[in-house]
């Protein structure tokens, strides 16, 4: 039972994991259009793990925290 869990656990983190990490790699690579998809499914993915107590509530919300600040630094940062 608890081993179970623990595969679906994992699995729930792994997928907020690879999401947040996809969102800052577009970030990174500058692709304003598709960051907002990325967004919102990232947003999905944390909320999830929150909402199943595979993280907890505060850390939930710092990581949309940074991410949200992470895209508003690239939106807004200047072109050199």
């Amino acid at each position: 039972s608890s081993l179970r869990k623990r595969v679906f656990n994992r699995r729930r983190k792994d997928a907020m994991r690879a999401a947040v990490k996809g969102v800052r790699a577009l970030v990174a690579a500058g692709k304003k259009a598709e960051v907002a998809a990325s967004v919102s499914a990232a947003y999905s993915a944390i909320d999830k793990a929150a909402k199943r107590g595979v993280i907890k509530k505060n850390t939930a919300s710092r990581k949309k925290a940074r991410l949200m600040a992470a895209l508003h630094r690239a939106v807004l940062k200047p072109k050199a």
